[in-house]
C-alpha cells in the first residue's frame, strides 16, 4: 500500500509545463518588448513612401486599374533595400549620410551632392505643401493660396519639437506624434478600401500583384512602372533613414558609460540666435562645404560595438515592418481606390475625360459615386499625409544642411528659409493658374526627384561598400598581455547579463559582410561591417535599374512622347 509521500511524488508536477515554457516565453516577450521600444524611426521613414506625390503617381497608374500593383510592390522592395543600406550606414558610423559625404567625399563632389540634395528637399517640400493645401481646400473651403500659407505651421512645430540631441523622452514624443499621423493615414485608407469593396474586383486585385504581359508590352505601362519606381524612393528618405537611428545608440552608450553628451549649451536656446565670435572659432563655423575630415567635431559620435549589436537587428526589423505594413499597404490602397473610382466614366467636369485626373478628380468621384463620407475620408488621408510628410522632410532638410555644410546659420532660420523657397513657386502658380497649375507642379516635382535620385543614392552605395568607412572600433591590443581589451569588455558584458552583447549575429545579406573579421591597425582592433559581395552587387544593380528607368522616362518626355508623370 502506498503511503502519502509516495502518492505526492507520483502526482505530475503542476508547474512543470509553466517552468518549461517560462524561459522561451520570457525571451519571446523580451524580444517583443525591445522591438516596441525601437518603433519610431521606421515609421518616420515610411512617411516618405506615402506623401501626396505618391497619391499623384498612383492616380496616374489607375488607368491600368490594378495591373500596376506588381510594379508598385517591386519598387517598394527595391526602395526598402536601399533604405536598409542607409540605416546600416547611420548605425555603423554614428553619422548620417550628409555628414559622411562631407567627411569622406572630395570637396567638389560633396558640393555637387549637397546641391542635388537641397533641390530634392525643395521638390519634396513642394509636393507636401500642395497636398496639404488641396486637403485644406476640400475639407474646410480654405482658398488654395491660404492653404499654401498655412503649411508654415508644420515647420514651426518641427522647430519647437524636434531635438535630435535632446532628452530621449522628447524625441520619442516627437516620433509618437508622427506615428499618430501615419496611423491616421492608414486608418483612413482602411475605411476607404471598405467603402469601395463592393465595386472592387478583388480577384483582379490579387492578379495585379503578379507580372502582367499587358504592362511589359505597353509603352504606357513601362512609363508608369518607371514613374512608380521613381516616386517611391525619395532622396530625402535616404538621409532621414541614416539620421534617425543614432538616438537609441547614444542612449545605450550613455547608460553603459561609453558616451558622454556634450556639456555645451542646449540647442533650444540657439534656434534663432547666431553664435558668438568665440563659438564661431571653436565650432569652425567659418568652414566651407568640405571641412578637413581629420579635424574633430563636437558632433562626432562613434558608437560602441555593444550599441551596434543592440540596435542593428531591431532597427532594420522595425524598418522592414513599417515599409511593408504601412508604406506598401497605403500605396496599394491608393492605387486600388483610384483604380476602382476612376473606372467610372465621369469626372468633376462631367466630360468623362480622366486622362488628366488629379487629386480633386478622385475626391469628386469618391464623393459622387460612393458617398460624401468617402470623399471626406480621402481628403483627411491627404491632409494627414501632407502634414506628416512636411514634418519629416523638414527634419531631413535640417540633416542635409547641417551635415553637408558647417555654417553659422541657426537651425530654426535654416528651416524657415527652406520652406520660404518651397512656398514661393506654389504661391506664384496658385495666383496665376489655380488648381491646374498646382497639379502640374505636383507632377513636375516627381520628375525632378526621379532625376536627382541616382546622384544622391550613389554616395550611399560607395560609403556602405567602403571597408575603411564601415569598420567599427572593437577595442585596443594590450601588448603586455598580448590580448585584446575588447574581448574582456564583451565577455564582461555577457557575464553581467547584457543580452544585447551576446545575442547579436551579423546580418549576412543586407546588414553585414559575410566575411566579417577583426583588423588590427596601430594597436586598435576594428570589425569590418561593410557590404559583402552579394549585397554590393545587389546595391549596384538596383541603382542601375533605377537610374536607367528614370533617365529613360525623362528622355522619352524630352522627345515629346506621351509620358504620364
Amino acid at each position: 500500500m502506498l503511503d502519502s509521500d509516495s502518492i505526492e511524488e507520483s502526482k505530475p508536477n503542476k508547474n512543470y509545463l509553466l517552468d518549461t515554457l517560462r524561459a522561451p516565453l520570457g525571451r519571446c516577450f523580451g524580444a517583443v518588448g525591445k522591438f516596441v521600444r525601437y518603433i519610431g524611426p521606421g515609421l518616420m521613414v515610411s512617411v516618405a513612401y506615402m506623401d501626396p506625390g505618391n497619391f499623384s503617381s498612383s492616380i496616374a497608374s489607375a488607368r491600368f486599374q490594378y495591373k500596376l500593383l506588381f510594379s508598385l510592390m517591386i519598387s517598394n522592395l527595391m526602395a526598402g533595400f536601399m533604405q536598409i543600406q542607409a540605416c546600416k550606414l547611420g548605425i555603423c558610423t554614428g553619422q548620417n549620410l550628409a555628414t559622411n559625404c562631407r567627411k569622406h567625399l572630395p570637396r567638389y563632389m560633396n558640393a555637387v551632392v549637397y546641391a542635388f540634395a537641397e533641390i530634392s528637399i525643395i521638390a519634396t517640400d513642394v509636393a507636401e505643401i500642395i497636398g496639404t493645401a488641396i486637403a485644406f481646400n476640400i475639407l474646410f473651403g480654405i482658398p488654395l493660396l491660404g492653404g499654401v500659407l498655412l503649411t508654415i505651421v508644420d515647420v514651426l512645430f518641427v522647430i519647437i519639437a524636434y531635438r535630435p540631441d535632446g532628452p530621449p523622452l522628447l524625441l520619442r514624443m516627437f516620433e509618437g506624434f508622427v506615428s499618430l499621423l501615419v496611423l491616421a493615414t492608414v486608418v483612413c485608407f482602411t475605411i476607404e478600401l471598405a467603402n469601395v469593396s463592393n465595386d472592387t474586383d478583388w480577384p483582379a486585385v490579387a492578379r495585379g500583384f503578379l507580372p502582367s504581359k499587358e504592362i511589359f508590352s505597353s509603352t504606357q505601362g513601362l512609363y508608369l512602372s518607371a514613374a512608380l519606381l521613381g516616386s517611391n524612393l525619395m532622396p530625402h528618405s535616404l538621409y532621414l533613414g541614416s539620421g534617425v537611428v543614432q538616438a537609441r545608440m547614444k542612449d545605450y552608450d550613455e547608460k553603459h558609460g561609453y558616451y558622454e553628451p556634450s556639456k555645451a549649451e542646449p540647442r533650444t536656446s540657439k534656434l534663432f540666435c547666431f553664435p558668438s565670435g568665440k563659438e564661431r572659432n571653436t565650432d569652425n563655423a567659418h568652414s566651407n562645404l568640405a571641412d578637413d575630415a581629420t579635424q574633430p567635431e563636437k558632433s562626432d559620435y562613434q558608437p560602441s560595438m555593444g550599441a551596434i549589436k543592440s540596435t542593428m537587428n531591431y532597427t532594420i526589423a522595425e524598418l522592414v515592418v513599417s515599409l511593408i505594413a504601412v508604406a506598401l499597404f497605403v500605396n496599394a490602397a491608393i492605387l486600388i481606390v483610384a483604380g476602382t473610382a476612376l473606372s467610372k466614366p465621369m469626372d468633376d467636369d462631367g466630360d468623362g475625360d480622366l486622362e488628366n485626373a488629379d487629386l480633386f478628380t478622385l475626391h469628386y468621384l469618391l464623393s459622387s459615386n460612393l458617398s460624401k463620407t468617402a470623399g471626406t475620408i480621402f481628403a483627411l488621408a491627404l491632409l494627414f499625409s501632407g502634414l506628416c510628410g512636411g514634418t519629416v522632410v523638414t527634419v531631413a532638410g535640417q540633416m542635409i544642411m547641417e551635415g553637408h555644410v558647417k555654417m553659422s546659420i541657426p537651425p530654426g532660420l535654416k528651416r524657415i528659409l527652406t520652406r520660404i523657397v518651397s512656398i514661393t513657386p506654389c504661391i506664384i502658380v496658385v495666383m496665376r493658374s489655380g488648381r491646374e497649375g498646382l497639379s502640374g507642379v505636383l507632377n513636375g516635382s516627381q520628375v525632378v526627384l526621379s532625376m536627382l535620385l541616382p546622384f544622391v543614392s550613389a554616395p550611399l552605395i560607395w560609403l556602405t561598400c567602403n571597408k575603411d568607412i564601415m569598420r567599427v572600433k572593437v577595442g585596443v591590443v594590450d601588448e603586455d598581455s598580448e590580448s585584446s581589451s575588447s574581448s574582456q569588455i564583451e565577455l564582461q558584458e555577457m557575464e553581467n547579463g547584457n543580452e544585447e552583447a551576446g545575442a547579436y549575429q551579423p546580418l549576412s545579406s543586407t546588414a553585414g559582410n559575410n566575411g566579417v573579421h577583426n583588423d588590427v591597425e596601430n594597436g586598435t582592433i576594428y570589425k569590418d561591417m561593410s557590404n559583402g559581395r552579394v549585397t554590393s552587387i545587389l546595391s549596384v544593380a538596383i541603382w542601375a535599374i533605377i537610374s536607367i528607368l528614370n533617365f529613360w522616362l525623362l528622355a522619352s518626355a524630352a522627345l515629346g512622347n506621351d509620358v504620364p508623370m
